[in-house]
């Protein structure tokens, strides 16, 4: 899918090179790609920013709508249609960083100004998003038409779909949304509202903000005379109560701002060029051991929980000096005929990376599973030199794919191995890119097991891979375990994001955790249920909900790398200013969907859609669909409708239309790609039926045909032929047409006699 859209784009902007500007021009035509980078046009090509895109099936439309120009006519369509990138003349950015998400909103103008004033075309929004982005929210104002994405429940959307066709929307790849608007005429300003939520990362303390705002030089407006306005809009509220320090800035931002715990920016310009670089912010707001701090919020007056909010914090600080954890781990791999190649590859380099950053005194262990189970060693190694070589010469010759995903017997395994450990926190790295028909038998074994494991029982942290394993089944074994669950849909980035995953596990600094005394609440509920360790890599974010009032006195617990105890107390704050329920609530819909997904209880996946309706996060139990409003002048007869009178006295109705949208769920894995061993990536498309490979293949080689017969070179060299050859060329097309007609005709004619 990604490679279809930067091939629609490049050849959009070689359509668009038949724009003619005039003389009053601001840039020169769209500048393609040097040689060197169409060596990978799929990333050159994709939205590195929020961009509009024409959606061109039919050449001929392309033209200036205020400066129409003499064109060749162009013969035939574009099949796949074009993408050329729209003319930006406005845009601002508005952030919203709370603890460790940030609620991103961008606000841009963008015109239509490629295509004929008497012709439309629909327009192609693209949203790229930064860490773990969420959609939440499109709104798009154009003359006379609004259009407002909404969710609703899968069941209304099933209904919806019976009687309307589902419209193109849906991710490009895992970060990039896109939506369509209809049918929009040339010379058109859009304006478009676009929200989403997106995660900070952390590093030494540091957290940071990245969000994608490289514009390419082709979306600056060539003409001079129109004004480019750039804004952009910063808050931090890191709930600290401390000082907050700005470490890094990729924007020139002035401070409006500065309380404790809280920072205010803006930029606002004309500018000559856009933005030509990703918007990046980065702040310190820790110290150098372990803080934690409670908030507490009422309910909002709609929300469909109608119990207190509370939720707190662990930063890990800077510097931890006291004593690491001493570790066992277990590498637990699918080596199933799906992971094949690249995927399999990748996790080959990334646990050999992971096995180079163990401690001596540290033990280790790897476990390759298909149909069968196949062990390096029958114990725990400790962990040297040379059993780290040797691991590796293993997996150099057993990460071999065979037949079958037996995932219960290698868990089992990993288990029973860690069953024994004293002094040491044991760990177990599953993983899959698979789905199987037992997984929730699988979750119920695991679960007994765990519970008798002892004081601090193996955690299990689950990876998966591509978009036919089961993420909330993954997601289900890590939260029993008190594990972490990290996922990557396509094959780009399988090491670095497994390298993230072993990073963060492998740093742990407190486990056991517990806040006293939630015991004593009345209806407490917390996500999730067991509460995860806090490592050096990533401060831990706990939400919850609860009646009756919450204690004055709270104290954070758990067990220290020497297995001391260790207790902090918590400063409890009000949560006014800070939206709680929108920050945690991409977190709680898919903790919850995964115990929707286990429990197969009706009622919870009730909750779960009305709370996705609620803050605009997308669910597995909701639909997204796109409101259309178009004002229409009324009737002298003409009585219903929702009248208002316009600025020049003409009455006005307004109608609406649903247009109901793809779905944006990633499913509960699919059993019949793992049994048929197809690869890991994202957006893979169904295998084409016979009839759609017959169609195909007819039509191929005249389609090929036309799209270079239509292309301007073709038509600009047929212009230079001489008065005999096109006569010559006149009657071969009409005498291959001819035979062509004759042979239908035959066929008609002899099924016809046989009827």
């Amino acid at each position: 899918m990604a490679e279809d859209f930067a091939r629609a784009v490049d050849d959009g902007l070689k359509l668009a090179k038949r724009i003619y500007f005039g003389n009053d021009r601001a840039v020169a035509a769209p500048r393609l790609a040097a040689p060197m980078e169409r060596s990978s046009p799929a990333q050159a090509y994709l939205p590195s920013a929020p961009m509009v895109y024409a959606v061109i099936p039919d050449p001929g439309i392309v033209d200036n709508p205020d400066l129409p120009s003499y064109q060749p006519h162009v013969h035939g369509r574009c099949d796949p249609p074009a993408l050329i990138p729209l003319q930006m003349n406005a845009i601002e950015l508005d952030v919203d960083c709370y603890l460790d998400t940030a609620l991103v909103t961008v606000t841009g103008s963008w015109r239509v100004h490629c295509v004929m004033g008497s012709k439309r075309c629909d327009c192609r929004i693209a949203i790229p998003m930064g860490e773990q982005g969420s959609i939440l929210s499109v709104e798009v104002e154009i003359p006379r038409k609004s259009y407002t994405t909404q969710l609703i429940s899968a069941e209304d959307g099933n209904e919806l779909e019976k009687s309307a066709q589902p419209q193109n929307a849906g991710f490009l790849k895992p970060n990039i949304f896109t939506l369509t608007v209809p049918q929009v005429d040339g010379g058109t300003n859009l304006s478009i509202k676009m929200s989403w939520s997106q995660k900070l990362t952390y590093n030494e303390g540091q957290f940071f903000l990245d969000i994608p705002f490289n514009f390419p030089e082709y979306v600056t407006p060539a003409v001079k005379k129109i004004s480019k306005r750039e804004k952009i809009y910063l808050s931090v509220n890191a709930g600290t109560g401390t000082e907050v320090l700005c470490k890094g800035c990729s924007h020139q931002l002035k401070e409006k701002m500065r309380n404790a715990g809280k920072l205010r920016f803006s930029y606002e310009a004309d500018v000559l060029k856009w933005s030509n670089t990703d918007f990046s912010f980065s702040y310190t707001a820790s110290s150098s051991h372990i803080v934690g701090g409670l908030f507490l919020q009422s309910a909002p007056v709609h929300d469909v929980d109608q119990r207190d909010i509370f939720s707190f914090y662990l930063f890990p600080g800077k510097q931890q000096r006291t004593k690491a954890f001493k570790r066992e781990v277990m590498f637990v791999v699918d080596t199933s005929k799906s992971m094949t190649g690249k995927p399999l590859e990748d996790v080959h380099n990334a646990i050999s990376t992971a096995l180079s950053k163990l401690n001596p005194g540290d033990s280790f262990n790897i476990i390759t599973f298909s149909d069968d189970t196949s062990l390096f060693s029958t114990s725990m190694e400790l962990v040297t030199p040379d059993a780290v070589e040797r691991g590796i010469e293993w997996m150099n010759k057993n990460f071999v794919v065979a037949d079958g995903t037996n995932m219960l017997p290698p868990l089992e395994k990993a288990v029973e191995m860690l069953s024994n450990t004293r002094g040491s926190i044991p760990m177990i790295f599953f993983v899959t890119d698979g789905s199987v028909e037992d997984e929730r038998h699988i979750c119920d074994v695991m679960k007994k097991r765990l519970a008798s494991a002892g004081s601090v029982c193996p955690r299990i942290h689950t990876f998966g891979l591509g978009v036919f394993c089961n993420h909330y089944f993954l997601q289900m074994l890590a939260n029993l375990s008190r594990g972490q669950h990290e996922s990557v849909y396509n094959t780009d980035h399988i090491e670095e994001r497994m390298d993230k995953l072993f990073t963060r596990a492998l740093s742990t600094v407190l486990v056991n955790i517990t806040i006293e005394p939630l015991q004593n609440l009345d209806e407490v509920e917390v996500y999730p249920s067991n509460i995860p360790d806090l490592t050096s890599a990533s401060p831990l974010m706990i939400y919850g909900r609860y009646r009756g009032k919450f204690p004055e006195n709270v104290k954070a617990n758990g067990l220290l790398g020497d297995l001391s105890s260790f207790s902090a107390d918590l400063t409890v704050q009000s949560a006014k200013d800070m939206p709680l329920d929108k920050v945690f609530a991409k977190n709680v819909i898919d903790l919850l969907t995964a115990e929707a997904w286990f429990s197969e209880d009706k009622q919870l996946k009730e909750k779960i859609a009305k709370l996705s309706i609620q803050t605009g996060v997308p669910s597995e139990y909701t639909r997204m669909i796109q409101l259309e409003h178009t004002e229409e002048a009324l009737k002298p007869s003409d009585t219903g409708g929702k009248k208002k009178t316009a600025s020049n006295g003409e009455k006005q109705k307004m109608i609406s239309r649903t247009i109901p949208l793809q779905n944006l769920g990633i499913g509960f894995g699919d059993r019949t790609a793992t049994t048929e061993n197809v690869p890991p990536g994202f957006g893979e498309q169904r295998a084409p039926d016979a009839a759609e490979k017959f169609v195909k293949a007819a039509s191929s080689c005249c389609v090929s045909l036309c799209n270079k017969c239509c292309c301007m070179c073709c038509v600009q060299c047929c212009t230079k032929l001489n008065d005999q050859c096109v006569l010559v060329f006149t009657q071969l097309f009409t005498a291959l047409a001819c035979i062509a007609c004759f042979e239908c005709c035959t066929n008609v004619c002899c099924t016809c006699g046989d009827d």
